[in-house]
């Protein structure tokens, strides 16, 4: 894999702007800036200082393309660590084209994906897990998500692994070392700081490991699946929830046949709002192949939204007992799911009624999902159960699954590591396991990188980044 060429590509989203930034990067990106670039004031790119802006013409030959501003970043002060010019243009498509393709018969090729990114890693301006930040960055629609990718792009992340990884490899230094006078029976690695090392890793790597589950539904949004029997009022509660008529609503049972699903950001947090049919017996094929689908999204859903209807329990015992016993099957069922019981249509029920629900079902809401009462309380309750803590406090949490699996891994070999130590395993037996716990570490950060690997990160990038 070889990056020593120019490359250009359009830095901006594709299609009609008021302005659009073309980037070029490498040796002769300022040569070849130079040859199409002509400023007003008759000055020579190349004889420029680095990070200053230039208005002039962009020229094909004498016929004028367009008036643009030129900015310089010389290496190895630029994004990556080349020779990089921005041109400033008119948010033209044909500008835009006309530029780009005049560059490419100046010298340049089209930039792949990411690779102005890969460019950067490849040049050290940056670790492999700060340039996957930079991907999620882009593709960030949530405060959580966002703060999540500047946290890793700043290098948080990759600064703990890196710092876990040169204290192991110190360690393992030693260890090798011992191998070199196995006939002296002479001991370099204190075996009791090493066993202090290994277990404060293993301990940072479990933290690690363990955030992924909420780094994952911060980056990717919550699901929350929304179900009960027919006529509740759950089309009616998403729509509320919404503030828009995404939902069918009607009176007859059964309208809900398919999930429907929308997203809504709650407190910089994304949530993932799942209509689901409701769930009763029945005998047409449609409907069932719905209620079947309901089941599907209550096992993918983080969260479910169980709805009643208040109104049906006015004096009706019988009808409350039964749904104590719904409530224990759905948590004995799915035990690892947030259940929120909510009592819909509680602008029907009167203060008593209301009383009484709420003594006989632990944690009860009452909204009006018509009305909007109560609707923004449901919110805030749906918040609670996302554990933002580390967030705040600015802690390490992983969202990438292909650091997940470095980790997991990373961990395993670092028990096996302990139990070598516990059982007094011979330092040869112990410096492959720990050998490979650092080929782990290293994967994370791109210490120890292949093509394909790289090809597989970048691909994912959008061009001109």
């Amino acid at each position: 894999m070889t990056h020593n060429d120019t490359i250009v590509a359009l830095a901006t989203p594709s299609g009609a702007g008021a302005i659009a930034v073309i980037r070029l990067s490498g040796e002769k990106a300022i040569t070849i800036a130079s040859e199409i670039f002509h400023s007003i004031s008759n000055k020579q790119l190349k004889k420029q200082k680095s990070h200053t802006v230039h208005l002039g013409h962009i020229k094909d030959g004498n016929r004028v393309i367009d008036e643009v501003l030129a900015t310089i970043f010389k290496n190895p002060h630029s994004y990556t660590g080349e020779d990089v010019i921005e041109m400033s243009c008119h948010g033209s498509p044909f500008i835009q084209q006309e530029i780009i393709q005049l560059c490419l018969r100046t010298g340049a090729r089209m930039a792949t994906a990411g690779e102005f990114t890969l460019r950067a890693f490849l040049n050290g301006k940056m670790d492999l897990s700060q340039a996957e930040a930079v991907a999620d960055l882009i593709a960030s629609d949530s405060e959580a998500s966002h703060q999540l990718a500047i946290q890793q792009m700043r290098g948080g992340f990759s600064t703990e692994i890196s710092r876990l990884r040169e204290e192991l490899l110190n360690f393992a230094s030693l260890i090798e070392l011992e191998l070199d006078f196995a006939e002296e029976d002479v001991e370099f690695a204190n075996r009791d700081d090493f066993q202090k090392l290994i277990s404060k890793i293993s301990l940072v790597l479990k933290r690690l490991i363990d955030s992924f589950a909420t780094g994952n539904v911060l980056k990717n949004g919550i699901p929350v699946a929304i179900v009960g029997e027919p006529n509740v009022g759950k089309s009616t509660l998403l729509n509320a929830l919404l503030n828009e008529e995404r939902a069918i609503v009607s009176d007859i049972a059964g309208t809900t046949r398919d999930t429907i699903e929308d997203e809504l950001n709650i407190g910089g947090i994304g949530f993932r709002f799942i209509d689901t049919a409701g769930i009763r017996d029945t005998t047409d094929t449609i409907e069932g192949l719905g209620i079947k689908k309901t089941f599907e999204k209550i096992e993918q859903a983080q969260v479910v939204l169980y709805l009643i209807d208040s109104s049906q329990f006015i004096q009706n015992n019988k009808k409350l007992e039964n749904l104590k016993i719904e409530i224990s099957k759905i948590k004995n069922q799915y035990p690892q799911k947030a259940l929120v019981v909510i009592g819909n249509k509680a602008d029907k029920i009167s203060d008593e009624t209301s009383q009484l629900m709420r003594s006989e079902v632990e944690n009860l809401h009452l909204i009006s999902a018509k009305t909007g009462q109560g609707v923004e309380d449901l919110k805030n309750t749906l918040l609670d159960f996302v554990n933002t803590g580390a967030l705040r406090n600015n802690e390490t949490i992983v969202t990438n699954t292909r650091h997940y699996d470095a980790l997991l891994k990373a961990l395993e070999e670092i028990n096996k590591v302990q139990e070598g130590i516990d059982i007094g395993l011979s330092g040869d037996l112990m410096a492959i396991d720990i050998r490979q716990a650092l080929y782990y570490f290293g994967e994370i950060t791109g210490e120890i990188t292949n093509d394909d690997l790289l090809g597989n990160i970048f691909a994912n990038f959008c061009i001109g980044k």
